[in-house]
């Protein structure tokens, strides 16, 4: 093996030591809190705080109002505060508030706490996606997304099954200090989520270059021209015309930003916050491709938590044994989240893996309609898992990988997530308790959605063929005589970035 090699092997080695534990371990922080609010529940929390009808429902509901609402700006403000501290940041933040749910009483208390809890949260998925993507390449990126949410789904999986005998044994302080034993629930998981907070922010790095596990010789060699090699670009650029003349800088000095434009992710550090480049990823079309394709397949992940216990129950298993039977469904699907992500990084493949993994849920959904016992519904949710849990990171890689420039990349991944978490809408009334336990109107809803991705990414798969193509072909040379005219006048200090020709997008 060549020298390079081996310290390639070892700087990666050392970023993923030192990034995907600690991002897993805040993520589990978000399991843990969705999920402690339907065990207070169980615990009393309900006729403590007098909630009647709708008004739970209504509760789960302003959370995800808030937490789509915080997306966009969290992205936006990430770089300032640096990712390091912006996120643990959010994480401990809602920490202290889950600590602070102890002390309501009534229905408008739990809005505003769960208000809180929702700006809180909501920027840390896309913040994750956009770190991941200024400290790999391109296609090193799914393979960690990938790792990151398999560390978190076996974590989440483990605290699914002993989540509920924890709350259980939570519970039974009921009177300590004076307070229910719903309420101890909170306060001891905020706690928790505070502490993972402190400990990310010791270990993660704000960035490739002051990351202070690298040696001298590995940033020297490789931190930065590893990035740097991530382009594929050319150096040619044509002249300018008249409709360039007497620029704002030197015609020399904007041709060499144009040709020294490739290294994109290393010199984000100096990309000024524009609006014209927040536009540009609010108008990319495959922003909202994805993004309507991850709402169609999430509406599978918010509706597990509604209709597997009702399974599982059915088979007629409950405490223990019901709360391990919720693990095997996670199994294969897990396995195939990794198996999918080396794949579709080795072939420089996004959509077409999601083409090929959607099929699972859609006949795991058919069987879910057509089954008439629950062994065959719990056969189906394997079906839906492990079609779903592969997409994910899949679908995340898409746009780090197709745009280019940071405050587009922010504004593009965190656009994505608010558009797929509006799916917490879709399965909060979409999968009501009277359904029962064969939830066919839910099941229904949801397979139109999946169906529905599954055009959606086919269509953003034929757009990124089209587009490739015509750059090929030479139909997006203007691309640099328009941008340069922009730098000319003023208008813009970003970098040219996926506008490039030269740059070709991840099918």
């Amino acid at each position: 093996m060549a020298p390079n090699d081996v310290l390639t092997k070892r700087v990666l080695w050392k970023l993923d030591m030192h990034v995907l534990p600690p991002l897993s371990l805040l993520w589990l922080a978000n399991f843990i809190d969705r999920s402690n609010i339907g065990n207070a529940r169980i615990a009393g929390l309900e006729a403590d705080t007098h909630l009647k009808d709708t008004q739970f429902n209504i509760i789960l509901a302003v959370f995800f109002l808030t937490y789509l609402l915080v997306e966009l700006p969290s992205n936006w403000v990430m770089k300032k505060f640096k990712p390091n501290r912006w996120l643990p940041f959010l994480v401990a933040a809602w920490g202290v508030v889950t600590v602070l749910t102890c002390l309501v009483q009534n229905f408008p208390g739990l809005v505003a706490i769960r208000l809180a809890i929702g700006f809180c949260e909501g920027g840390i998925l896309p913040g994750m996606v956009l770190y991941l993507s200024t400290l790999y390449k391109r296609h090193e990126l799914q393979l960690r997304i990938g790792i990151f949410i398999l560390l978190t789904s076996m974590s989440a999986a483990l605290a699914g099954a002993f989540g509920g005998l924890l709350a259980t044994a939570i519970i039974k302080m009921d009177g300590v200090g004076g307070l229910a034993g719903w309420r101890w629930i909170f306060i001891l998981e905020g706690i928790v989520t505070v502490i993972f907070a402190a400990g990310a922010a010791c270990v993660l790095p704000a960035d490739l270059q002051t990351a202070k596990f690298f040696t001298d010789e590995e940033r020297a060699m490789l931190v930065m021209q590893r990035i740097r090699a991530d382009t594929g670009f050319t150096t040619a650029v044509p002249d300018m015309g008249p409709e360039g003349s007497e620029p704002a800088k030197d015609k020399d000095e904007i041709k060499e930003e144009v040709r020294s434009i490739g290294d994109w992710d290393s010199n984000d550090a100096d990309e000024p916050f524009e609006w014209r480049e927040v536009l540009r990823g609010l108008t990319d079309v495959q922003t909202w491709l994805t993004g309507f394709a991850y709402f169609g397949f999430n509406t599978v992940l918010y509706s597990y938590s509604l209709f597997l216990p009702t399974i599982i129950a059915g088979l007629g298993y409950s405490g223990e044994a019901a709360q391990l039977h919720t693990v095997p469904p996670y199994v294969p699907a897990a396995v195939l989240t990794v198996v999918v992500a080396y794949l579709s990084d080795r072939l420089k493949w996004r959509g077409p893996c999601i083409l090929m993994c959607l099929p699972l849920p859609i006949a795991g959904y058919i069987l879910a309609i057509r089954a008439t016992n629950d062994y065959a519904r719990y056969a189906a949710v394997f079906l839906m898992a492990a079609g779903i849990y592969p997409s994910g990171p899949c679908i995340l890689s898409i746009l780090p990988n197709n745009t280019s420039g940071h405050y587009k990349k922010a504004t593009t991944t965190a656009m994505q997530l608010a558009v797929a978490n509006a799916a917490g809408f879709l399965a909060t009334f979409a999968y009501t308790e009277d359904q029962a336990p064969q939830y066919i109107k839910g099941h229904t809803i949801a397979l139109s959605f999946v169906v529905l991705a599954w055009v959606l990414i086919a269509a953003n798969v034929c757009y990124c063929l089209w587009e490739n193509k015509a750059r090929r072909d030479g139909k997006r040379q203007d691309n640099i005589r328009l941008y340069l005219e922009l730098r000319a006048a003023g208008k813009t200090q970003a970098p040219i970035s996926d506008r490039h020709p030269d740059f070709r997008f991840t099918l």
